[in-house]
């Protein structure tokens, strides 16, 4: 197996300050290079993103102003945080949610190298309630849970094309921030488009769980079960469907027949844990 040391950082911050401004000094010379390499400077312009943010999620508005304010105010800066129409990026995860009368579980791995996990627990009340998360882009999140009990968590959808709309860590964030329940999230899935192909699985305090994949450029699906790995149905062939076992490790969730308290057990052992990030075939981010 391989061995690697990853060092997370819990940081809990209400509104964006001096702390999420160090954040942003540290890691914006990656992703400025990044956002460079991957073309984000032909995408949409700053005032076309922030109308974006305006038309879809308007309750972020004033966050996003500040934390544009706070990173310096640049135009390259503003239309990085926005996430509209953003670069192509990909990850890699597993996730399951499993209800009882008395215990509500959401789970998921991260199939990526630790390198490219930004190791950022943060805590916010950036809207007035608490939500914290796991960090991707400096203000969206991979997976999250909110005062309300609400939780979700993101799987890449197994396919490179893209469309208009937002980042999906953004999303997480808008719907951790303005929702209560399950429901309350699917009706924001179902109007805030995705620019890539993701799977999101969710849970809430009332034991509700559900599964949906998001299609680039808007459209939402509900599944069966709260269950998502790195492939769609009815959609094209998977991205590298061997190196990722994505049919594999679904088959195997779909299969679990366990209390809710024991599900993280199963992310620590195969199949669902992996550690192949030295072959360099991980998509990265």
């Amino acid at each position: 197996m391989t061995q690697m040391t990853l060092t997370f950082d819990a940081v809990s911050e209400a509104t964006p300050g001096p702390k999420w401004a160090a954040r942003w000094a540290r890691s914006w010379p990656s992703y400025e290079a990044w956002f460079i390499a991957r073309g984000g400077d032909n995408g949409p312009s700053r005032t076309d993103c922030r109308t974006a943010i305006e038309r879809y999620m308007p309750e972020l508005t004033t966050v996003y102003d500040r934390l544009v304010a706070v990173a310096g105010g640049s135009d390259r800066a503003a239309r990085f945080l926005s996430t509209w129409c953003p670069p192509t990026y990909l990850g890699g995860c597993s996730l399951a949610a499993i209800a009882s009368k008395k215990h509500v579980r959401l789970v998921r791995n991260y199939d990526l190298s630790p390198e490219l996990n930004e190791g950022l627990l943060l805590r916010t009340q950036w809207l007035g309630r608490p939500v914290m998360g796991m960090v991707e882009f400096l203000w969206g999140l991979s997976d999250g849970i909110n005062d309300a009990g609400l939780s979700v968590a993101l799987a890449y959808g197994g396919r490179s094309e893209t469309g208009v709309g937002f980042g999906i860590t953004t999303i997480v964030r808008y719907v951790l921030e303005t929702c209560n329940t399950v429901d309350d999230a699917l009706a924001v899935l179902d109007r805030v488009p995705s620019h890539m192909a993701y799977n999101l699985v969710l849970a809430d305090a009332s034991g509700r769980t559900a599964s949906v994949e998001m299609a680039p450029g808007g459209g939402m699906t509900k599944m069966p079960l709260a269950v998502a790995t790195n492939h769609q149905g009815g959609a094209p062939a998977a991205d590298r469907p061997t190196f990722t076992r994505t049919f594999e490790l679904r088959s195997h969730l779909e299969k679990l027949q366990i209390k809710p308290r024991k599900l993280n057990r199963q992310f620590l052992k195969a199949p669902l844990l992996q550690d192949r990030y030295s072959k360099g075939e991980t998509p990265n981010v």
